[in-house]
C-alpha cells in the first residue's frame, strides 16, 4: 500500500514563500509520476505541477515562474517551492502519485493512483 503525507502548509502574506513536502510511504516502483494539485473553497480541484521520475516537469499557467516542483527519488520525497504567493493561491494542496509516466498531465481525473490528505495554504493580502 502507498501512503502520501504532505507537510509545510501555513499562512503567509502575499508576496511571501512556502515550501511544501510530500513523503511517499510504503511500496513504490522505480518509475512513477508525482504531482501537486489544489482545491480552493468552493472551487474544483486543479492541477498545479507534475514531475516525472527523470525530473521532467509540467506547470499550470497560473503558477509558472513562481512555483518550482522537485523530487528526491532516494528520499522518496517531492517538494513544491512557492514564491511570490498571491491570495488566489489559497487552497488545500494535495500530493498525488501514479505509476509510470505522467500520462494524465495536470488532469485531476486521470493518471494518479494515490492521493494525500492535503495541507492548507492560506495567503493574506
Amino acid at each position: 500500500q502507498v501512503q502520501l503525507v504532505e507537510s509545510g502548509g501555513g499562512s503567509v502574506q502575499a508576496g511571501g514563500s512556502l515550501r511544501l513536502s510530500c513523503a511517499v510511504l510504503g511500496y513504490t516502483r522505480s518509475n512513477y509520476c508525482m504531482g501537486w494539485f489544489r482545491q480552493a473553497p468552493g472551487k474544483e480541484r486543479e492541477g498545479v505541477a507534475v514531475i516525472e521520475s527523470d525530473g521532467n516537469t509540467r506547470y499550470a499557467d497560473y503558477v509558472k515562474g513562481r512555483f518550482t516542483v522537485s523530487r528526491d527519488n532516494y528520499k522518496r520525497t517531492m517538494y513544491l517551492q512557492m514564491n511570490s504567493l498571491k491570495p488566489e493561491d489559497t487552497a488545500m494542496y494535495y500530493c498525488a502519485a501514479g505509476w509510470g509516466h505522467c500520462s494524465g498531465g495536470l488532469r485531476t481525473d486521470y493518471g494518479m493512483d494515490y492521493w494525500g490528505k492535503g495541507t492548507l495554504v492560506t495567503i493574506s493580502s
